[in-house]
């Protein structure tokens, strides 16, 4: 757990000190009058997206509040983790999709939600459902939504710049070789930027997995859900994986590696019973495990980690 909190911190200090170099280079080398100005656009648009965040969310999984009445049982649970990991009780909510996963969102924790699909219900067992509500409380309670969304902003003012001086940059100003130079750099430090936007994302997910274990969740019941989210997925049609594509990032998995993730995983399941049990994590536990360069370089351009390498994390656990 320290070795991942160690690498956030670095990581905040690697993007804040590339920002801070970027603009001393820009002030200096280019005489950028405006750049305050695409800092400010950036800023506000990235407040109104933290405000108006939860209820575009909310519209786009098409989200209906869950009723004690209807579903005692996850209100039970989700109570339980909550006074265990010593937040307010969320928000939950029902998104009315067929897409097995679970997502947690919200502006503070006093203003978490947590919401379940109606294809998550149809397919785990209640240890399962547990263990995956554990790791997006563990998301509330680390305050991930925040930390993501301010950490977003670094590569989307990176990219304001570069669009401005790429494409009119040369239209404004007689120095256009100057002008392109900037453009280009700043779209470099852009796509190192948001390279490091994403590791930061995946250490996010890994610190979610261990919280869902803090919080009494045996480490085989959250590997088994992720194999069978992954399953799940695997079977849904292209059209319903398109629709939810740009939320993915919530997801406890991404759905849309679940066809690559499924063929890495059933080497998992040697009894092929559809889960993945304590037995069968600890043989994992013990085995060497390398990815080629193809999985490498997906994992580096996705918001989650290698589903194989994360499940080995999880065999690392004790409760």
């Amino acid at each position: 757990m320290w070795s991942l909190k160690l690498r956030m911190w670095l990581l905040l200090v690697v993007l804040f000190g590339i920002v801070y170099a970027l603009v001393s280079w820009l002030s200096y080398a280019a005489g950028i009058t405006n750049f305050y100005f695409y800092l400010f656009l950036s800023l506000a648009m990235m407040f109104i997206q933290y405000m108006i965040g939860p209820k575009l969310v909310e519209w786009t999984m098409h989200i209906r509040p869950a009723t004690r009445q209807e579903y005692p049982r996850l209100y039970q649970m989700v109570e339980s983790l909550a006074m265990r990991a010593q937040i307010p009780v969320p928000k939950i909510g029902i998104a009315q999709i067929p897409l097995p996963n679970a997502f947690a969102y919200g502006r503070t924790i006093r203003d978490g939600r947590v919401c379940v699909t109606e294809g998550i219900l149809k397919l785990l067992n209640e240890d399962e459902l547990k263990a995956v509500l554990g790791h997006e409380l563990s998301h509330l309670k680390n305050r991930d939504v925040l930390t993501i969304t301010l950490l977003s902003v670094i590569p989307m003012i990176m990219y304001r710049i570069a669009w401005q001086f790429l494409f009119y940059g040369r239209r404004r100003d007689d120095r256009g070789g100057n002008a392109a130079l900037v453009g280009l750099v700043a779209f470099i430090f852009y796509f190192i930027t948001n390279l490091l936007v994403l590791y930061a994302s995946r250490i996010r997910e890994y610190f979610a997995d261990k919280g869902s274990v803090l919080l009494g969740n045996s480490p085989s019941s959250l590997a088994s859900s992720l194999y069978k989210l992954v399953y799940g997925s695997a079977r849904m049609d292209k059209e319903s994986l398109k629709e939810v594509e740009g939320l993915k990032a919530f997801f406890l998995n991404d759905p849309s590696q679940a066809m690559t993730e499924i063929r890495e995983l059933r080497q998992l399941d040697l009894d092929k019973s559809g889960t993945i049990d304590a037995s069968e994590l600890e043989l994992l536990r013990n085995k060497k495990m390398r990815l080629n360069f193809g999985d490498k370089l997906l994992e580096v351009l996705s918001t989650h980690p290698n589903m194989l390498k994360r499940i080995k994390k999880l065999s690392e656990y004790k409760v």
